[in-house]
């Protein structure tokens, strides 16, 4: 689906600005998951995810070394994703170049 928004020319918005605000309002209303919400907004899933703590919309965890079951949901969907557009390498190359 494509929307075309005409906006005043004296807004300070760009289309950047636009999507972000979109897929948090979005997000918030449960309406797009984590991971469809970053790619709306253009960003990685974890800068997304960094942006709705900063803006106090969802918590960091209590324990530093856990990751919300949300964040990993998202990092597995866009994994998934992955492999079915063939977006996937073999294992045996996983490492090749990891040493130049």
């Amino acid at each position: 689906m494509q929307i075309t928004i005409d906006l005043p020319d004296n807004l300070p918005l760009t289309e950047a600005d636009v999507r972000l605000e979109l897929a948090i309002v979005l997000y918030q209303q449960h309406s797009l998951s984590l991971d469809k919400a970053a790619q709306l907004a253009k960003v990685s899933v974890d800068d997304f995810y960094q942006l709705l703590i900063s803006r106090h919309i969802v918590t960091r965890p209590a324990d530093p070394d856990d990751e919300p079951a949300e964040l990993i949901l998202a990092s597995l969907r866009n994994s998934m994703q992955q492999v079915k557009e063939g977006k996937v390498h073999p294992i045996s190359e996983l490492w090749d170049g990891i040493n130049d």
